[in-house]
């Protein structure tokens, strides 16, 4: 700034053909000290890598150094300071290994995730003991009304199955000269009682089901109920 004034003034107070001449060269003085500053190779610059190879060599560029991708490099600045340490390039084998890693890492917190929802829904569904209770019992119902009638249907069937056997009395001696109609009907019983008892076994197996559910249902909520209140969930 002090040498474009100098010139200022020295143009000014010389003849107009030196004016104009010392007018350029001011100028031409300005368009230069208007350059931008190169950028400075010291702590801000790229700086160097270096490293020492397989060999025992110390190796230095302007840029990652491939000899050293099994190695550590570090990045310095231009006045020898590291300003970071590069690990060494993994192998492909590596890289899968760490995949898989994080690949199952991130499956472990899904799980966690998705354990923490359903804890979550479990509590406000069922609040307390009582109203698990009550929804076993209301799970359990329709499976021990399809039980009774199956039963009551069973013996209603050996009733019937008694008059059969009744009429089949007279032909004791020879079941073959009975007639069709009542062999049929005999054949027609025991195939129903056997539909009614196959119900039942289904029903109870049924029921073995739902009340294995709401047990393990039951064991969860009690934990849950006694602890962790970050879970509980008000009404």
């Amino acid at each position: 700034m002090n040498f474009t004034k100098s010139l200022l003034l020295f143009a000014t107070s010389r003849p107009s053909r030196l004016t104009t001449a010392a007018m350029g060269l001011m100028a031409l003085c300005c368009a230069v000290l208007a350059q931008p500053t190169p950028p400075s190779q010291g702590a801000s610059g790229p700086g160097i890598y270096s490293c020492v190879d397989a060999q025992g060599k110390r190796l230095s560029a302007d840029r990652p150094i491939a000899d050293c991708n099994d190695r550590e490099q570090r990045q310095l600045s231009r006045s020898g300071v590291t300003r970071r340490t590069i690990g060494p390039a993994m192998s492909a084998n590596e890289r899968e290994a760490r995949e898989a890693r994080e690949q199952e890492a991130a499956l472990t917190r899904q799980r966690a995730q998705e354990s923490v929802r359903r804890d979550r829904a479990l509590l406000s569904r069922y609040p307390d003991k009582v109203t698990h209770d009550a929804s076993r019992r209301a799970a359990l119902a329709p499976t021990q009304s399809v039980i009774d009638a199956a039963s009551q249907r069973i013996t209603e069937l050996a009733h019937e199955r008694k008059a059969l056997d009744d009429e089949m009395e007279f032909y004791r001696k020879d079941p073959s000269r009975a007639p069709a109609q009542l062999r049929r009907r005999l054949e027609t019983n025991a195939h129903s009682v056997q539909q009614q008892q196959q119900a039942i076994a289904e029903q109870t197996a049924e029921r073995g089901r739902i009340n294995a559910r709401f047990d393990e249902e039951l064991a969860r909520l009690q934990q849950l109920w006694g602890g962790q209140p970050n879970l509980r969930v008000t009404k």
